[in-house]
């Protein structure tokens, strides 16, 4: 295995043929030599047998041997005309290949090269703009393109695991990529916080512009492509800490603004806050309304492009869904046609050596489509050394309008938004949601003012006027919200229904007590009705149940007159009555104010109207008034005064009801039982007064009839004291009362004296007979429906005295 190895070499020789040295040269004994000559004998013997076999052989073959050896020559000039016609061939071939095939094969083998090139020189293109990618990205950064950033990260991810895997240059760069992204979501987050207080801390002016609507809806779409839905809770944050800050620098501008309030004595602004008067703390709350109500527009626009946004990703996905239904239909058919034109030829196409480099249509194809998209713009074949290239989406966007087109929003959408319709509609219901979070944000914090002014019981003190404008505020406020955000709050309306309580039970106890003490110092003597009682009643007539307004004092004063006229009708009243009428209006134009206390004063006003019934009874019909007021007898004349002020508010009550079933729900009309149980005591009062008057006859009657005897002189002294007596009861009344009930009222006192008069002349057995007694008698009871008939209003009274004697069977 040397590679000097020779046989010539002794020692190798020696080394290879070990009897070699059994040869005389050794010299090494006798007995070695004879064995050497031995050997050689004995290979001299074996050698001579195989001559003699050869030899042998020869002859056995002798003839084909001398045969071979004749066609020898024949076989050499063969092997020549062969030799020389396979070199004419092989000339003639090379010419052929010279002339035909090397040019089309050298086309070939350039064009394989060249394509070879152009895929290379494509790769470096394409790793050149990869390598431009991050300064790419802080470009866009720097000018707050979240979403093109986003798009060209998510490209470049997307080409190295693709055409550019396993380059070793790169292979941090998927890493690198990474951690940028996980940067930009938390400069998203950090750039949509400083959006939210940016647009929520602006001065809060008659303007509901979106604040910068572009970039808020790249940042929309920048986080929905990184799936941080709960985006919307950083600016559901800003508004609560805004929301207070409204309030606070309200209360601080106001309160710089009022001289009386010294800010170094009185720190805290809830304590300065309740120093200020009505007026003051009212155009406060007018101010703390209206900027609530410009905050909450600004949040509704805001939160409208981002649901606009939302829904035109859902849009988005749809068209996808349909797009990616519609191509995979023609898929199939077309897929089908290829393959079986294919199969028609043997081998592959020619032209599949240029499939990808010698067609440029075709090979550009596909990168064309990936580079002229418009979220892949660092694959584009001429932006290797112009980053520029990449933000073109940013300056087309910076020329658009203020407001957003869809058309230009939809260029932002990237075809790799992974969200489901599912998360995309309950996305949009959280943002809706939201706006109705605003509301009660804004109505939550009004409350917690209202309850910090309410605390020393500021709100309870005002008048009736005072809190019917707060109340209007209120609801003005509670309407405003509703009408902006769609939904109802009800803390506000909560805490002004409790505060409406609180108003009702004052201002019933109020007015109650005020009706206790008029009833109680009431003299129940005819009063005379001030002019602007009249208006008021006229006022009521017309239709209009409310309080006039208060008339400049006029140069001619109008004097009061005697009666009130209602409708035609003349009613005597006392002063208690007038101001109870007043009272009564006051309670309706009260649930014309705040209709979110009817059922409430409903209630109030029915007890006010059962007080004045049972308390005017105990004065009157129970003589009350003889020890509060010091009155020394109950006149017929106050009876007859209680009964037509009960009748006048009678006749109101079903004015009243109408009001207040006309603001009333259906389903509580069951309270109007409430007047009907009212008047139907009223109508029993007022027919008590006239038993009374009755009762105070018929007493008169059984008093002097019982004393009365048949003799001369005609007329008797017991029938004049009795047509005196009819004539004051009479005089007494009949300017009170309206006729038709002074003829009932007579009609009964007559039946009442009729019934006396029978009884006392059965008792003195005078009959009809036309004798002395029947006609001394008959002369009486002349000269009593004589003077009774002569009493203005009773001339035509049916008085049927026949009925006092007894008829005969």
């Amino acid at each position: 295995m040397k590679p000097d190895f020779a046989l010539e070499d002794s020692l190798t020789f020696n080394a290879v043929l070990p009897w070699s040295h059994f040869s005389t040269a050794g010299g090494k004994g006798n007995r070695d030599a004879a064995s050497s000559r031995l050997l050689q004998e004995k290979l001299s013997h074996y050698l001579d047998i195989v001559e003699v076999n050869i030899a042998h052989q020869i002859s056995l073959r002798s003839e084909a041997f001398f045969h071979a050896m004749t066609s020898q020559h024949e076989l050499q000039d063969y092997l020549r005309k062969t030799s020389q016609a396979v070199k004419l061939l092989r000339e003639k071939i090379a010419q052929i290949d010279k002339v035909m095939c090397e040019g089309s094969l050298r086309v070939l083998r350039l064009s394989l090269t060249r394509n070879n090139c152009i895929k290379a020189y494509n790769k470096l293109k394409l790793m050149a703009t990869v390598h431009q990618t991050q300064p790419t990205v802080q470009l866009l950064l720097s000018t707050s393109e979240f979403v093109g950033a986003l798009d060209l990260i998510a490209t470049t991810q997307e080409v190295l695991q693709q055409e550019l895997q396993g380059i070793h240059s790169f292979r941090h760069l998927g890493s690198q990529l990474c951690e940028l992204e996980k940067l930009i979501d938390k400069m998203m987050i950090a750039e949509f916080s400083t959006y939210a207080r940016n647009d929520l801390n602006r001065p809060l002016e008659d303007d509901c512009q979106i604040l910068e609507e572009e970039r808020l809806v790249s940042l929309v779409f920048g986080l929905l492509k990184q799936r941080k839905l709960n985006f919307y809770e950083i600016y559901g944050d800003e508004m609560i800490i805004t929301a207070k800050n409204i309030i606070k620098q309200c209360v601080v501008n106001t309160v710089s603004q009022i001289e009386e309030i010294d800010t170094e004595v009185v720190v805290k602004l809830a304590d300065q806050m309740r120093m200020m008067n009505f007026p003051q703390w009212f155009d406060l709350l007018k101010n703390i309304f209206s900027k609530f109500t410009i905050f909450l527009k600004r949040i509704k626009a805001t939160l409208n492009t981002i649901r606009s946004v939302v829904f035109l990703v859902l849009d988005k996905n749809q068209k996808n869904r349909d797009l990616e239904d519609t191509l995979q239909k023609n898929s199939k058919d077309s897929t089908v046609d290829t393959e079986v034109a294919y199969l028609t030829h043997e081998g592959m196409f020619i032209s599949d050596a240029f499939s990808e480099g010698d067609l440029p249509p075709v090979a550009a194809d596909t990168t064309s489509q990936r580079n002229t998209s418009p979220n892949s713009e660092p694959c584009s074949s001429d932006s290797v050394s112009e980053p520029e290239c990449t933000t073109d989406s940013s300056s087309s966007k910076e020329q658009t309008s203020s407001s957003v087109t869809p058309g230009a929003v939809e260029m932002m959408i990237s075809d790799d938004m992974k969200l489901t319709d599912l998360e995309l509609v309950r996305l949009a219901n959280n943002i809706q949601e939201l706006l109705y979070n605003a509301s009660d944000i804004c109505h939550d914090r009004s409350v917690k003012f209202l309850m910090a002014r309410a605390k020393d019981g500021f709100l309870e003190k005002l008048n009736s006027n005072e809190f019917v404008t707060l109340s209007r505020l209120m609801e003005g406020f509670i309407l405003d919200t509703e009408q902006i955000c769609g939904r109802k709050s009800m803390s506000l309306r909560g805490a002004l229904q409790s505060q409406a309580n609180r108003f009702v039970n004052r201002f019933h106890e109020e007015r109650k007590t005020k009706l206790s003490l008029l009833l109680d110092n009431e003299r129940w003597k005819q009063a005379e009705v001030p002019a602007e009682f009249q208006d008021l009643v006229d006022s009521v007539s017309d239709g209009r149940i409310s309080l006039p307004e208060k008339k400049p004092a006029a140069t001619e004063e109008r004097k009061p007159a005697e009666f009130l006229i209602v409708e035609g009708q003349k009613y005597a009243t006392v002063g208690t009555v007038l101001l109870l009428i007043r009272i009564i209006l006051e309670y309706c134009q009260c649930v014309d104010n705040i209709p979110s206390i009817t059922t409430d004063m409903l209630t109030r006003l029915s007890d006010l109207l059962k007080y004045f019934n049972s308390r005017s009874c105990q004065l009157v019909l129970g003589a009350g008034a003889l020890q509060v007021v010091g009155l020394k007898t109950i006149t017929t004349k106050n009876l007859a005064l209680s009964s037509r002020c009960l009748q006048l508010i009678v006749h109101y009550i079903p004015i009243i009801r109408a009001h207040f079933e006309a603001r009333l729900q259906p389903k509580q009309y069951s309270m109007l039982r409430h007047f009907d149980h009212i008047t139907k005591d009223y109508h029993d009062h007022v027919a008590e007064i006239s038993a009374k008057l009755v009762a105070i006859m018929d007493s008169l009657f059984d008093k002097l009839l019982s004393k009365y005897e048949v003799k001369a002189p005609v007329p008797s002294a017991c029938f004049r004291n009795i047509c005196k007596q009819m004539a004051k009861m009479h005089e007494a009344i009949y300017d009170l009362l309206p006729e038709e009930q002074t003829q009932m009222l007579f009609l009964r006192i007559n039946a009442s004296y009729k019934l006396h008069l029978k009884r006392q002349l059965a008792h003195l057995n005078v009959v009809n007979d036309g004798g002395p007694l029947n006609g001394l008698v008959t002369s009486d009871v002349a000269f009593y429906t004589g003077n009774l008939q002569a009493l203005k209003g009773l001339n035509n009274l049916d008085l049927n005295m026949a009925e006092i004697w007894e008829q005969k069977r």
